[in-house]
């Protein structure tokens, strides 16, 4: 490896508050996830906490921002959403009604991820989700 290769590798994007960043940032995800085997998973991670972010914080305001932040090393892909802010509450899981629109967000990146960080306070939060690539033979993340 060379001296100067830095391993994990680590990308981002910052994404203006708008809906249409979430495509983006769902497509530079897939685009640096090519062929990797947690790449389906991740770009619904991304949709999840970008849409979140632009959903309950002020990153969704007509001035706000959303961080994006991939790190990949050889067999684990983190993913990285920082808002920020504007909301008292830390995300958390909710049980949504079978007829429900919304809520279901934050259960389906539990369900995918390994593990689930969330950082920071009122004035901006991290999420991180981290995905395993399987062993060997296996399929899926």
């Amino acid at each position: 490896m060379d001296e100067y290769m830095s391993a994990p590798r680590v990308w981002g994007l910052m994404c203006p508050g708008s809906r249409e960043e979430v495509t983006r940032a769902r497509r530079w995800t897939r685009d640096i996830l090519n062929g990797h085997p947690c790449a389906h998973d991740a770009e619904l991670i991304v949709s999840e906490l970008g849409s979140n972010a632009l959903t309950h914080t002020t990153s969704g305001s007509p001035y706000g921002t959303f961080q994006l932040t991939l790190s990949l090393s050889p067999r684990t892909v983190a993913i990285s959403v920082t808002d920020e802010g504007g909301h008292p509450e830390e995300p958390r899981r909710t049980e949504a009604d079978p007829d429900d629109t919304h809520g279901r967000g934050l259960t389906i990146v539990m369900a995918l991820a390994r593990r689930l960080d969330i950082t920071g306070s009122q004035h901006g939060r991290t999420v991180t989700a981290q995905l395993v690539a399987p062993e060997a033979g296996a399929t899926t993340c």
